[in-house]
């Protein structure tokens, strides 16, 4: 009997998928106090080479980081008391970004001593680097696996 209850929800959970489907994925946001916020900024900047841009005035301070013209990556300030571990254990690997450049990419990781891995995925002909931003969180640049590597 129980059976045919999951069988009925997933085909209404089907049903419901289909008449509102996903557009697309607009951004993350990461909180953290002040310091850290103007951390993670410079890093997104000068590291990754999104852009710092215009944000609406929310109720708490931010930042809005572009990709061309498209703000993917929200940092804004946390509430008093919040508080966010920067060793919590969940389950967030990484936010890939599609990069053209490798060569660029890798030389400067090299100057700022970041330390990184690099992987490929020949089925779809990218190859990617991998490292972390200064609050621990994963970041991917995956670039035309025909792109030199430095």
């Amino acid at each position: 009997m129980q059976r045919g209850r999951c069988r009925v929800l997933d085909v209404a959970t089907r049903a419901y998928n289909a008449a509102m489907p996903v557009a697309g994925f607009d951004h993350y946001n990461l909180r953290a106090a002040r310091p850290v916020l103007d951390e993670l900024r410079d890093f997104y900047r000068d590291v990754v080479g999104l852009t710092v841009g215009e944000r609406p005035p929310f109720r708490r301070f931010g930042y809005w980081l572009y990709s061309g013209d498209r703000a993917v990556v929200h940092l804004s300030l946390e509430d008093e008391g919040e508080g966010r571990s920067r060793t919590a254990v969940n389950t967030f690997s990484h936010a890939a970004f599609n990069c053209t450049g490798r060569a660029e990419f890798e030389g400067r990781l090299k100057s700022l001593g970041i330390p990184y891995r690099t992987a490929s995925v020949p089925l779809l002909n990218l190859s990617q680097l991998f490292f972390h931003d200064p609050a621990g969180n994963g970041v991917e640049l995956q670039f035309d696996a025909s792109e030199p590597a430095a």
